[in-house]
């Protein structure tokens, strides 16, 4: 009988991943706590708004239950990036969080996160998009990471940071761990090394549009080099017809948002095509989902259907190919973490997060 999830381990230094889960821990009997934030970044070539005045980019911290005590703060926080033409709001939908909400989840199972709005996106400063390099966009996550360490988010000091990418943050997340060196673990989810070039251009041509000219969009009064999706585009981009649902991708659209065409640009050469994971040193867990039509299938060389052949197809992108480990959600596009299944791609995260990085709940009490 063929396995419901597609799990390949490094066989190396983090050891096994097992191809099949253990059941997911029982639901959170006591509340979440998650509150917002504004962290001061810096990035090459980003004037402040206001003179004098750094960048920001906002955030949402999602704490365990419980961990205000003294004995159940967490040590470990995961550093979120979104993806091209979304913002902070892919890891925690406006729509049945209790399904899809990446944060609520992961905190209902002992596991703080931090999701940042990009610059240029969501509640975070909205500079000229011609500066917005993928370096740029680098350097802002590094002095996130910087803040997340030194305790400027929530009052906690966290000792250890897991940086997770999701498309274009994923190049994004690649760079900034290759420059940097200041992360305990990565996760790149919904990219592989040869986009489905093809697929891309049409997407691009037929599904993408300035922001200015959108109806929602419009109003931020944004340059004609920011870019988001023409109304509609979204579900076959994004999504992979039978694993989704027709809710999810109106919350999707509600909440879209705008991105840096020299950001996005930059991020497809030299975080994708020109790997900056060679330069990654520390444990990666790389995501797609098997239907994926931007990274996937025979237009971009990589078969998603078997997460062992993928993790060999992608191995060579990587200085130290043992501590890469692949997990393929099955029926699943782009963008995994709001696939109808999506919960089994946040119980493989959990797994490698306790596996390969020795990373525990925190702050967890179950019903009963």
């Amino acid at each position: 009988m063929k396995l419901p999830l597609k799990l390949t381990s490094a066989l190396f230094a983090c050891g096994v991943l097992l191809a099949s889960l253990t059941a997911a821990m029982p639901a959170e009997a006591a509340a979440i706590s998650c509150a917002d934030t504004d962290l001061p970044v810096s990035g090459p070539g980003l004037p402040p708004l206001v003179p004098g005045a750094p960048a920001i980019v906002h955030g949402r911290l999602c704490l365990p239950a419980g961990a205000g005590s003294a004995t159940a703060v967490p040590d470990t926080v995961q550093l979120l990036v979104h993806g091209g033409t979304y913002n902070s709001a892919y890891w925690d939908l406006p729509y049945e969080p209790e399904r899809y909400s990446y944060q609520r989840d992961m905190a209902a199972h002992g596991y703080a996160t931090f999701a940042a709005d990009q610059l240029g996106a969501g509640q975070s400063s909205h500079p000229l998009s011609l500066p917005l390099s993928v370096w740029a966009a680098a350097e802002s996550m590094h002095e996130v990471v910087g803040h997340l360490r030194a305790g400027h988010v929530g009052g906690v000091p966290f000792a250890k940071v897991v940086i997770v990418g999701h498309s274009v943050g994923s190049g994004v997340v690649a760079v900034e761990a290759s420059t940097y060196h200041d992360v305990d673990g990565v996760v790149l989810t919904g990219i592989t090394h040869l986009p489905a070039l093809p697929a891309l251009a049409l997407g691009a041509a037929l599904g993408l549009q300035p922001a200015p000219l959108d109806g929602r969009l419009g109003s931020l009064g944004s340059d004609p080099l920011y870019f988001t999706t023409k109304p509609g585009a979204r579900a076959g981009l994004f999504y992979a017809a039978g694993d989704s649902d027709p809710g999810v991708i109106a919350a999707d659209e509600a909440t879209k948002d705008q991105v840096s065409v020299p950001g996005m640009g930059t991020v497809a050469l030299f975080g994708i095509v020109l790997p900056a994971t060679k330069g990654i040193s520390v444990p990666v867990f790389q995501v797609v989902g098997e239907k994926d039509v931007l990274f996937c299938g025979p237009l971009a060389l990589r078969d998603c259907s078997d997460a062992g052949v993928l993790r060999t197809q992608e191995a060579p992108y990587y200085a130290d190919p043992s501590k890469l480990s692949m997990y393929v959600l099955p029926g699943a596009g782009h963008s995994v973490a709001l696939h109808e299944n999506a919960a089994d791609y946040r119980d493989a995260t959990r797994s490698w997060l306790r596996d390969c990085l020795a990373i525990a709940p925190q702050g967890y009490h179950s019903i009963g």
